[in-house]
């Protein structure tokens, strides 16, 4: 059957106090963090050098409705305290295999960790490239594997990368940028480019899929948002336990299984409290750093290499470097770099962490939800370190082309994605109550969102090259 209806009583838990927007503030930075090293620091800046800023308009499109996507995840945690996943396996088991599937097959691609080691190279050419790649495989494991509390641990450090690294990015923008440049932008928010509306002719669309999916975290892990909202205690996550550090010593067994509050008047006027004050962190710092992100290294790439033969790997990042170091100072071309590996290994560590918690989550609830404990941080840890190592076979047997990589692993993700779009619609209709169910232009989104990733993913097929 596809989906029981079943609704577990409620808790009798009232929902707690709504906090400041301040304190609030937190797991959009880890989808945020997610982001950057693929679709804003790679993928956008890559199309935007070989065709101008006319296809920014995808990058808009695909950031909103990711944002759509992942505030309906949002929704359902809220209203449950649980996962998305402990619902969908309450829908079909065939969904828990396939979200496990879904996960490990694009998301175990090293490509990130071999973009950075392919820059580290750059500097530092007497070290061996596989040793390099493995090391910082290790390191992302070392990382994620310290601190009391895993989610504590990938906030902060997705914090610092963004707070140190994406100011210097603005400032070299605006440093480089001409009046031209912004008004280019401004076109191409439109779809109008350098002789061409929307598609120029010539375009890879296996490069443009992956772009557009990865216009935010990408794939399944836009519904990891909803481990974030549970482990930062927002809604009703204020009651669930979270995955605590491997070396902590606080690792316990814990129920997965979530509940619901109460129908009081006094509930209802603070779900909706909640509901704003999410909604409003994801949109300013998800949305609107995200875009204003692909927005300025879009630009800065169609500022400094626009034109120029770049065709192989990350090799336009290079030739950004160069541009740079020849308009300002060497200095600054070598920071471009730096920032450059950091956001990508940062990206790694995030890709890390959200995707072994899906894949251990789902391993566990293949024996169904209940109300049994099980030690999620031994599961977690289990599939962390397998997928690392997984990630360092596939870089020593020889697939190392990071931009490759990357655009093989998008285009799965963007399949992945279309379908999590009507799926969690149905998750919450079915689950939630109606008066807290998602309004009509949300469902106009998913519906545009499911038809406009079945257009690119056909056009993929048709005439594949990436």
């Amino acid at each position: 059957m596809w989906y029981s209806g079943y609704m577990p009583k409620s808790s009798g838990h009232s929902l707690p106090p709504v906090p400041s927007l301040w304190k609030t503030i937190g797991p959009s930075f880890i989808m945020l963090g997610l982001a950057l090293g693929s679709g804003e620091l790679i993928l956008w800046p890559y199309l935007s050098a070989q065709h101008g800023l006319g296809l920014i308009w995808g990058g808009l499109l695909g950031i909103t409705l990711q944002f759509i996507l992942n505030t309906e995840v949002m929704r359902y945690t809220l209203y449950w305290g649980e996962s998305v996943f402990v619902g969908f396996r309450r829908m079909s088991i065939w969904l828990t295999l396939w979200y496990i599937v879904s996960t490990f097959i694009p998301w175990s691609i090293p490509g990130f960790s071999s973009a950075t080691t392919d820059i580290i190279v750059r500097f530092l050419p007497f070290l061996p490239k596989s040793l390099v790649a493995v090391g910082l495989l290790v390191l992302t494991g070392l990382i994620l594997s310290s601190g009391k509390s895993l989610y504590q641990t990938i906030e902060k450090f997705q914090k610092y990368v963004i707070f140190i690294g994406m100011p210097i990015i603005f400032v070299l923008v605006f440093l480089l940028a001409e009046p031209g440049h912004w008004q280019d932008l401004a076109q191409g928010l439109i779809g109008k480019g350098d002789g061409y509306w929307f598609f120029p002719t010539g375009l890879a669309i296996g490069s443009f899929v992956g772009a557009f999916a990865y216009s935010g975290a990408g794939g399944n892990l836009n519904l990891a948002q909803s481990y974030y909202i549970k482990e930062k205690g927002l809604g009703m996550g204020a009651y669930m336990e979270k995955i605590s550090g491997l070396f902590s010593g606080n690792a316990k067994p814990f129920s997965l299984e979530g509940q619901t509050f109460d129908r009081t008047p006094a509930n209802i006027t603070r779900w909706k409290q909640w509901w704003r004050l999410v909604t409003l962190e994801h949109a300013l710092v998800f949305w609107l750093l995200g875009f204003v992100s692909i927005a300025m290294l879009a630009v800065l790439s169609y500022a400094t290499v626009y034109g120029q033969d770049v065709q192989s790997g990350i090799s336009f990042l290079y030739a950004q470097s160069n541009a740079i170091a020849a308009r300002t100072s060497s200095a600054l071309g070598i920071t471009f770099l730096i920032i450059c590996a950091i956001t990508l290994f940062s990206t790694q560590v995030g890709v890390m962490e959200s995707s072994a918690r899906i894949i251990s989550e789902n391993l566990v609830l293949l024996g169904g939800t209940g109300k049994r404990k099980v030690n999620l941080s031994f599961y977690f840890y289990c599939v962390l370190w397998a997928q690392l190592g997984l990630g360092a076979v596939i870089y020593i047997a020889g697939v190392q082309e990071p931009r490759l990589l990357l655009t093989i692993a998008a285009i799965f993700n963007a399949a992945a994605m279309m379908l999590s779009f009507p799926i969690v619609y149905f998750l919450n209709r079915g689950r939630i109550a109606p008066q807290f169910q998602a309004g009509w232009l949300r469902k106009f989104g998913i519906i545009v969102a499911v038809g406009f990733f079945a257009f690119l993913l056909l056009e993929t097929l048709k005439n594949f090259q990436i």
